[in-house]
């Protein structure tokens, strides 16, 4: 075995068949650089539990790599690229998942993307930009794939949000917090709709992760040229003491996917570290 899979073992969870038989679709399950994004993790642990893991992202190449991962592991799967936004290329998207698997059973609607800046700094064209991939995205997936869901007898639809959906973190981040507050609502008027069709919609609420994105954006804005002590004061906003993994969100996803989770739907699992329960 591998330096690299040995690694890998090390974080994941122990195997299991929780999601054995079941078709995942992870959006956004590329890594924007080297390491392991939210969704990237995500495609690993569905994988470890016995799903079949379709890895969607804008980025063909991060797409199969993440798929790599998935295979390494002895699951199946499928790298398609589309960007999330894209209605005509997610609908080719979710047409080749169902030409090879005929049905999808979990979507992970991991996609997300931001941008520093308050209501004078922000570009419209930011602003847009942001809320076609972070929500417009949801729309558009789920006009694809809850009436797949509906005809097969059910599915879970898990949707990745942020704290600073919740609250203010500290820096101008208008709007990616305001789409991450409409991720949660999104997800909910979904599970209210589509309950009675066995459909589940459930929101993780991410704190503060350790993930490439973070690495190369947002911790810098702490100390630019000084990657540790930006680190170290992400760490230190944390109750715990430290941001989280994208593991740890990971496994939140596989257990809301997963029917140990079928009486949950409507609301959200927050991984984040006692973060939002702070007083400042």
């Amino acid at each position: 075995m591998s330096s690299n899979m040995n690694e890998l073992q090390a974080v994941l969870p122990a195997a299991s068949t929780r999601l054995a038989g079941k078709i995942a679709l992870v959006s956004g399950g590329g890594s924007s650089g080297p390491g392991w994004s939210i969704g990237k993790a995500s495609c690993a642990v569905l994988a470890r539990h016995g799903a079949t893991v379709c890895v969607l992202d804008n980025n063909l190449d991060a797409a199969r790599d993440a798929l790599a991962t998935v295979q390494s592991l002895g699951a199946r799967g499928l790298a398609v690229q589309a960007d999330v936004a894209d209605p005509d290329a997610m609908e080719q998207a979710v047409q080749a998942v169902m030409a090879e698997y005929g049905r999808i059973d979990v979507l992970q609607a991991n996609a997300g993307i931001g941008k520093v800046g308050g209501p004078e700094d922000i570009a419209l064209a930011d602003w847009e930009r942001i809320q076609k991939v972070n929500v417009d995205s949801l729309l558009i997936a789920s006009r694809l794939i809850l009436p797949i869901m509906s005809k097969q007898g059910g599915g879970a639809i898990v949707t990745v949000s942020s704290v600073a959906g919740l609250r203010y973190l500290g820096y101008p981040h208008l709007a990616y917090n305001v789409t991450k507050a409409a991720v949660i609502q999104f997800a909910r008027m979904i599970a209210q709709q589509y309950a009675g069709q066995g459909i589940r919609a459930n929101t993780v609420v991410p704190g503060l992760i350790d993930t490439p994105r973070v690495r190369t954006n947002v911790a810098r804005m702490f100390s630019p040229d000084d990657f540790e002590a930006a680190k170290a004061a992400r760490d230190r906003q944390v109750p715990i003491g430290r941001m989280g993994t994208p593991w740890e969100v990971a496994n939140a996803v596989a257990f809301l996917a997963s029917d140990e989770a079928s009486y949950i739907t409507g609301t959200e699992l927050v991984v984040d570290g006692g973060l939002i329960g702070k007083y400042a």
